[in-house]
């Protein structure tokens, strides 16, 4: 759906799909945050990359959920509707995701 201001592409979530989303930012946010602690306080090497490698788990995961609510919403409806331009959207955004 485009906002009818600017042309830019929005989504509209379901407080459920919101508040899913939302969660997962905050714990990765605080896992970063502890990361930042770790270097603060001189932690060792190894142990900050275990923390770095659970934080890249969680961004992960966190677009593996959103690319699976993208493609049973946005590119469902526009394929309904004929939109066949959503497979090529798709298939690009697929490609920057697995860089």
């Amino acid at each position: 759906m485009e906002c009818p201001c600017c042309g830019n592409k929005k989504k509209e979530r379901s407080p459920e799909e919101y508040k899913s989303l939302t969660h997962r930012l905050s714990r990765i946010e605080g896992q970063v945050r502890g990361i930042r602690g770790m270097v603060e306080k001189s932690a060792y090497c190894t142990d900050i990359l275990v923390q770095v490698s659970a934080v890249s788990a969680a961004l992960n995961a966190f677009s593996r959920e959103l690319m699976d609510q993208h493609i049973r919403t946005c590119v469902a409806r526009d394929i309904r509707e004929g939109k066949e331009e959503a497979i090529d959207d798709l298939m690009a955004a697929l490609k920057k995701l697995m860089k």
